[in-house]
């Protein structure tokens, strides 16, 4: 069973580091749900760590469908991130019928040079994310983070069942939203699931909490 914590900032980064997490997305800004972290902080980061660090390329906060300015921005960070030894990114585009946007994330995903591509949770705000997912198969990501399509992963627990039912084989599904140490065992159980995302930040705490990724990995 595979555990990635989503981290925010450098100190949640280094919380889930020295941590049993298998992996960890480096991004920042909590509040907007994640954009593109400092390149110096992933630097510092790649030369203390040796576990694999995704990195959020998100240029701004809020939706998912970007200007050509920052769609530019996309782009280079992608290959600064890259020579910086990112092993894999994660994002999303979507174009104004909030549907996946083919032409801008294929060419995203040719920039990462075989480094694997997450779409991140993007995909929960189309129309149908089971003809979504095969759109992103098609584009070559390796990994989709969604909640089913809901607002929190058990509440979109069978949609996630039958996405991992239909589309494992081809893509992993990497199930997030809400998932915390007290409700990850039964996703597993409902879901089939083997790969799960977790901030582990507890209500009125701002850092990954230790204990909770402890409690995360175990009830898997």
């Amino acid at each position: 069973m595979f555990l990635e914590i989503a981290t925010f900032d450098i100190t949640s980064a280094e919380i889930a580091l020295n941590s049993v997490a298998d992996r960890i997305e480096f991004c920042a800004n909590i509040n907007t749900g994640g954009i593109t972290p400092d390149l110096e902080e992933l630097r510092y980061l790649k030369d203390k760590y040796s576990q694999p660090i995704h990195v959020m390329i998100r240029p701004v906060g809020g939706g998912f469908l970007y200007t050509d300015s920052e769609f530019k921005q996309m782009q280079k960070d992608i290959v600064e991130f890259s020579k910086a030894n990112a092993d894999g990114f994660v994002f999303g585009i979507l174009d104004e019928n909030q549907e996946i946007d083919m032409e801008k994330n294929r060419l995203l995903v040719d920039l990462a040079n075989d480094k694997p591509c997450v779409f991140h949770r993007a995909i929960d705000r189309t129309k149908n994310i089971f003809e979504s997912t095969e759109k992103l198969i098609e584009l070559g990501f390796k990994e989709i983070l969604t909640s089913g399509g809901a607002n929190s992963a058990m509440e979109g627990k069978e949609n996630l069942k039958k996405m991992i039912e239909n589309y494992s084989e081809d893509i992993k599904i990497l199930i997030g939203g809400g998932v915390r140490s007290n409700n990850i065992s039964d996703l597993k159980n409902v879901t089939n699931g083997k790969y799960f995302h977790s901030s582990a930040v507890l209500s009125y705490e701002s850092f990954a909490n230790a204990d909770e990724i402890k409690k995360l990995k175990v009830n898997l």
